[in-house]
């Protein structure tokens, strides 16, 4: 598992003071040790996808990131915008409070219209886990399934703590052994990035990736 581990690597820069140099760096670590996908902001899709057109590497872009708690419409253009500039994944942020809320039609056709909008590119949904209490866990996971999406993510990376292990064998048990499961904020080892992979998760989404690969080189 330890020589595959840069292909479950979305290399991730989203925070908000990234510029185009940053961006530029990034991608070029993602040839380097070829990961998965680069995963940013939409105003980067375009920048990323001329980076790192030809490798092999997708292009991760997200929707109605980091809180997810703007209308359907909106995040369903953001991804879909996202698709058109050359994104092959989105991750979007589920409506966290409309599922504490046990609106689970409003969850459900939240995801439902942003995987439309993906036009067949894989939709990742955040459940923010940590705000989340087991049962609405797999609740999440369940209406991530029935909507369309093909994965499920623990965390943002901007609210509580991020993935742990038992939040992904959590998720793991709700989705089933076919569906995408992403571990994502606060994996900065090799250690805890294959921890994560041995208790289901099938995607890790970090800004750590060099660093995890060195560990493992």
């Amino acid at each position: 598992m330890e020589s595959g581990l840069n292909r479950l690597i979305d290399h991730t820069i989203l925070k908000p003071e990234a510029t185009p140099s940053d961006v530029r760096r990034v991608c070029g670590e993602a040839r380097d040790y070829f990961f998965y996908s680069v995963c940013v902001n939409t105003h980067y899709v375009s920048l990323v996808a001329e980076e790192i057109r030809g490798t092999g590497i997708k292009v991760c872009s997200i929707s109605g990131f980091p809180l997810g708690a703007v209308d359907s419409a909106v995040k369903a253009f953001e991804a879909g915008r996202a698709v058109e500039q050359g994104a092959g994944e989105i991750d979007m942020v589920m409506n966290i409070g409309a599922l504490k809320a046990g609106q689970t039609k409003l969850v459900r056709d939240d995801i439902a219209a942003v995987a439309r909008a993906c036009a067949g590119a894989p939709l990742k949904v955040i459940i923010e886990a940590a705000l989340l209490t087991d049962e609405e866990k797999v609740l999440a996971c369940r209406l991530a399934v029935e909507a369309g999406a093909a994965f499920v993510k623990t965390s943002t990376g901007f609210g509580p703590p991020g993935a742990n292990a038992a939040d992904v064998r959590i998720m793991r048990r709700a989705v089933g052994p076919d569906f995408g499961v992403k571990a994502s904020a606060g994996i900065r080892t090799a250690a805890f990035a294959l921890e994560l992979v041995e208790a289901g998760a099938s995607r890790i989404g970090t800004s750590s990736g060099v660093q995890i690969m060195k560990e493992l080189a």
